[in-house]
């Protein structure tokens, strides 16, 4: 921390998965004129989900972090955005309610535009060309015009994200997130799921107290935490000009942050302490994750945390860990023991998707469910075993009716991966297939709670 940070002084550094745009003046101009849009998100909105992420370090409240793999420019609608958040407050009253814990709600929207490839380039039928990096770098078509990364892009995720944060905003305060209407964000095709009964028990559980508030003369409309709700957007910080773009100094601070999001990300494959992307990350003031991969040494991640969170502020750094349900027992224990020895406070997080990834035999990536609720068990039996709170999940999910990762209670086969194989990207939950780990994830909550021998009843900003 001793080098000066500037917005800029990443470019002084290595750097990976970096787009080779054709024309690097184009690229200039367009990040100059995203350099004076208005900002999406705004400090003081920050600062409010890094309060809320210091109660989930605590172990006071948990995260529900969640959402597309990869947005696309093509599925961008009203509809899309509205079937995404209602099950996200779905996801949360089970969580809260059925779990007793306050639930602090973060989607992977409005920004994750941009990809991590194992590659630079990929082959089909005998053709080469670079691999899709996502709809902000170039198109997903596999034709030679559409894989050249396009800085103009950048424009349409700009657009895009503003139009995705105005109509959430809407929907987290303009009253589609009132407790009284939890019966009525049932999907339609989940109606009819094994997921529909509990649902519909619990909210009516949900009306039921609501009816007694309100009859010993609490109404709901005289207290907006019962409908209204905080709904954050993140998404990974791959694209560092266009994030410099969108840095802004915070008018009451002095302090630098990234407007793109309130929340930003580290991806696995871009950690290295002396890199472009842990230098642009360590001197915004937002809540940052790290993702931690099997390969992650814990005094590689104690180095790290020293870069990213040299105040040890609480809420400021989520450790967002992804081995795979083979290697998370494995591989978790001593960067927990690592980081408790340090006496770091960071936020736990569970992301049982990256890992999980296999090919089926009908060629379609896919991730079976019973590998993810694995590592998922796994993530919360070591924290219980190490005495620390096992503080959040991070999914990759849709509203969408897709059928993209097998198993779950309809038992997805590999022969139905083809009905509505519709990602663009990594295969993602379903709503049934996410609405159910919510309920999975809430009895382990629940089981954390009896053994920490106390209630969780705190609410979370």
């Amino acid at each position: 921390m001793s080098e000066r940070w500037t917005p800029s002084s990443w470019r002084d550094k290595p750097i990976q998965q970096v787009p080779a745009y054709p024309n690097m003046d184009e690229l200039k101009a367009v990040e100059a004129q995203l350099a004076g849009f208005p900002p999406l998100v705004f400090a003081g909105e920050a600062r409010k989900l890094k309060r809320a992420l210091g109660k989930v370090a605590a172990g006071e409240a948990f995260l529900l972090q969640g959402g597309d793999c990869a947005e696309s420019f093509g599925e961008h609608s009203a509809d899309n955005i509205r079937d995404f958040f209602r099950l996200f407050l779905q996801m949360a009253v089970v969580l809260t309610f059925a779990g007793s814990s306050p639930v602090v709600k973060v989607g992977r929207i409005a920004g994750q535009f941009a990809k991590p490839r194992s590659a630079p380039n990929e082959t089909v039928g005998g053709v080469e060309l670079p691999s899709y990096r996502g709809d902000i770098v170039n198109g997903i078509e596999f034709t030679p015009e559409a894989r050249v990364p396009d800085p103009r892009r950048q424009m349409e995720a700009y657009r895009q994200s503003a139009a995705t944060l105005n109509l959430l905003r809407a929907f987290a305060t303009g009253g589609y997130a009132n407790l009284e209407n939890a019966h009525r964000w049932m999907l339609g095709f989940v109606k009819d799921s094994p997921q529909s009964g509990r649902y519909e028990e619990l909210s009516g559980r949900i009306t039921e107290t609501i009816d007694f508030m309100r009859a010993i003369g609490l109404d709901p409309e005289a207290h907006p935490e019962m409908r209204t709700t905080d709904f954050y957007t993140s998404h990974e910080a791959l694209l560092l000009g266009f994030e410099q773009a969108m840095t802004r100094v915070d008018s009451t601070t002095g302090d630098w942050y990234a407007t793109s999001g309130h929340m930003i990300w580290i991806g696995d494959r871009t950690r290295q302490p002396d890199h472009a992307h842990v230098e642009y990350c360590r001197g915004v003031r937002n809540p940052i994750g790290l993702k931690c991969g099997p390969s992650l040494k814990p005094d590689e991640l104690i180095k790290l945390i020293d870069l990213l969170n040299p105040q040890d502020e609480a809420g400021r750094l989520t450790l967002i860990c992804r081995f795979g349900a083979e290697k998370a027992a494995e591989h978790l224990p001593a960067l927990v023991r690592a980081v408790k020895r340090e006496g770091r406070t960071v936020v736990w997080s569970c992301d049982p998707m990256h890992g999980n990834t296999v090919k089926a035999a009908t060629g379609y990536k896919t991730r079976p469910f019973d590998l993810i609720l694995a590592e998922v068990r796994d993530f919360f039996a070591v924290h219980q075993a190490e005495g620390t709170h096992a503080g959040g999940i991070h999914l990759e999910m849709t509203g969408k009716n897709v059928t993209e990762c097998t198993g779950g209670a309809r038992a997805i086969s590999d022969t139905d991966l083809h009905d509505r194989y519709h990602t663009y990207c990594d295969p993602r939950l379903n709503a049934e297939q996410a609405l159910e780990l919510a309920f999975l994830v809430a009895e382990q909550l629940k089981r954390e709670r009896i053994a920490r021998g106390r209630p969780m009843v705190e609410a979370a900003e």
